[in-house]
C-alpha cells in the first residue's frame, strides 16, 4: 500500500508480488514496484521501496487487492509479476535462471494467460520464458501425481 502512495501509477510486482502469492519460498525484504515513470528508490522507517521502469505497453495485468482492513494496493497478477521480473532481469529467460527462482505452487499459475501476455508484449524473451515456465508447471504437476500415487 505504501509503495502505491510513494509513486503514483505504479504497482507492486517482481519478487514482492511472487512472494505475496507464495510462488517463491523466500522472504523479500525490498518491495519492488514497476512504473512508467523514472526509476527511484525510497528508504523509509517502514521499509525499502524500489521502483523499476517498464515501457507503457507492458503496464497491464495488475489489480487492486485487499491488504488489510480498509486498505488496498495495486499488485501484479502472478503471471504479470513473472513477466515483469523476466523482462527486467538480464538473461531472465535463461532456463537456469528460471530454475533458480524455485517457483512453487505452479498449479495456481494460469500458463495460458502467461503465454497470452507474453505474446501481446511481442517480446521474444518473454515468449521463450513463458514456454519454459509452462514446461516447469507441467513437470511440477507430474511430480505431484507420482508422489501422491494418483493416476493421470
Amino acid at each position: 500500500m505504501i509503495a502505491n502512495h510513494l509513486v503514483r501509477a505504479s504497482y507492486v510486482s517482481l519478487q514482492a508480488a511472487l512472494a505475496h502469492y507464495s510462488f517463491i519460498p523466500e522472504h523479500v525484504p525490498v518491495v519492488t514496484s514497476v512504473t512508467t515513470a523514472r526509476p527511484i528508490e525510497y528508504e523509509t522507517p517502514l521499509g525499502h521501496y524500489t521502483f523499476r521502469h517498464i515501457k507503457q505497453s507492458l503496464c497491464c495485468g495488475y489489480h487492486s487487492a485487499e491488504m488489510g482492513v480498509s486498505q488496498s494496493a495495486f499488485i501484479a497478477t502472478p503471471e504479470r509479476a513473472l513477466l515483469d521480473l523476466i523482462y527486467l532481469q538480464p538473461s531472465g529467460d535463461d532456463p537456469a535462471y528460471l530454475q533458480e527462482l524455485r517457483l512453487q505452487n505452479l498449479e495456481r499459475l494460469n500458463t495460458t494467460t502467461l503465454q497470452q501476455m507474453a505474446k501481446r508484449a511481442d517480446n521474444p524473451k518473454l515468449m521463450r520464458a513463458a514456454t519454459i515456465i509452462k514446461a516447469l508447471a507441467e513437470e511440477e504437476k507430474q511430480e505431484y501425481k507420482i508422489l501422491s500415487g494418483r493416476p493421470d
